[in-house]
């Protein structure tokens, strides 16, 4: 209706025209337009430009912070034009840029990082994606939640799902998924970087996209998700009293290192290592394990004594039974014979030598020995305490070592890591 009536009053206007200006100036009536140059009256007519002339000169003016003023010659007409000019444009974008919108989020189950953009930038998306969770940046002055927290303790419908899950479900389930206020203070830099490292494993991460080639996506993220371990490293460790002191002990944890040995996918160069040792039976015939050794680490007065493995996750468990059972076996009469012996003393004499011979080693040697024995004792001691080793010995140590508590340290994938007490039940139970 109401265009229809803008038509109409267009239409009575167009049929009740008078003849335009000619009419208006005249008073009469006309159906021409007057010619160009006719002068209207009362209308000063500016002077011609001339033939040579050209564009004024531009002033510009710099400000003491740098900042440019560029102004020109005061122009003929009653407009003028202002403008600001920045040397910025698209050429100068980062990744972060590119007006996509990123969220974070968490619940109780999951943790989510999502970007949303056009898909041209689908390259740096995943890679600003990856990079927030492989290199967050925990520092402690970012670390701003108390806004966060203010906002979601005054929602009564958060408080609620906060207060069901705490009362409906125990164990994990029933742990807030908001921070208390007295807890945010313990909230830092390591805390964070420690609950990431155990729990952004390969096997619990999951890179989803939709809009996109599925080759691309793969061939762009396999690069900078591919090293992200799913393996499991577990240390068990026992006391072996006496420390350097203890010469005797000393020499014969030597040997029980050198009797379990290890190897692994590529193995090489370290005391033990070799075809005949126990531990690298098991990296033949269990492809899930990927290295497998025993250490020792000897101070003046105490040292620890154990073995450390490299395993799939899922074969954790399978690969601590393993260990067990071999550290067992050392204490069990029988379990190693007099050949097996031989050959780890003259295996533990050489690594010795083969230590000594960098300066390095040898000056470190002589100054560890002077502050715990006052002196440097001959070198022929420690390979004579070695060659006294028995059988009876190696079964008495390692059954006084597993005798101790255990010590246990895993690193990586977790997930299927059993605990502490069943654990340590395998040495009880001996």
């Amino acid at each position: 209706m109401i265009n229809t009536a803008i038509r109409s009053a267009s239409t009575s206007v167009a049929q009740s025209s008078s003849g335009g200006l000619w009419t208006w100036l005249t008073g009469a009536r006309s159906n021409t337009l007057p010619p160009p140059d006719f002068t209207l009256p009362g209308v000063t007519i500016p002077p011609p430009v001339p033939d040579d002339a050209y564009p004024g000169k531009t002033r510009i003016t710099t400000l003491p912070n740098g900042l440019k003023n560029s102004f020109s010659r005061t122009t003929v007409g009653p407009s003028c034009s202002v403008g600001i000019y920045v040397d910025c444009g698209s050429v100068y974008e980062t990744p972060e840029t590119t007006g996509g919108s990123v969220k974070a989020s968490a619940s109780r189950e999951m943790m989510s990082y999502s970007y949303g953009a056009l898909k041209t930038y689908m390259p740096e998306m995943v890679e600003v994606l990856i990079d927030c969770v492989r290199n967050p940046a925990f520092l402690d002055w970012e670390v701003k939640v108390k806004k966060e927290l203010a906002k979601a303790s005054s929602n009564p419908e958060t408080l609620l799902l906060e207060a069901l899950h705490s009362t409906g479900y125990s164990g994990a389930l029933a742990n807030p998924l908001i921070a208390s206020g007295s807890s945010i203070g313990r909230l830092n830099t390591d805390v964070l970087e420690y609950f990431t490292a155990e729990n952004y494993t390969a096997s619990r991460i999951v890179l989803a996209a939709s809009g996109v080639d599925h080759d691309e996506l793969v061939s762009i993220a396999e690069p900078l998700l591919q090293d992200i371990p799913n393996s499991t490293n577990v240390a068990l460790a026992f006391e072996v009293p006496g420390g350097w002191l203890k010469e005797k002990d000393y020499a014969t944890a030597s040997v029980l290192q050198t009797i379990l040995g290890g190897g692994g996918t590529y193995s090489w160069g370290r005391q033990g290592k070799g075809l005949h040792s126990r531990l690298n039976h098991l990296v033949n015939e269990f492809d899930q394990i990927k290295s497998i050794s025993a250490f020792k680490d000897v101070h003046s007065n105490t040292g620890i004594f154990g073995i450390h493995t490299s395993t799939d996750a899922s074969f954790a468990s399978k690969a601590i039974d393993l260990a067990a059972r071999e550290l067992t076996a050392l204490a069990t009469p029988g379990q190693v014979d007099q050949s097996q012996l031989d050959r780890a003393k003259a295996s533990a004499k050489s690594a010795i030598l083969a230590n000594l011979e960098t300066k390095a080693s040898s000056t470190e040697d002589m100054g560890r020995q002077v502050l715990a024995f006052g002196e440097r004792k001959p070198l022929e001691d420690l390979l004579d305490a070695i060659d006294a080793v028995t059988l009876k010995d190696v079964t008495s140590l390692a059954e006084k070592i597993i005798s101790s508590p255990l010590t246990m340290a895993s690193h990586g994938n977790i997930l299927n890591m059993p605990t502490y007490d069943s654990v340590s039940g395998k040495f009880r139970s001996k």
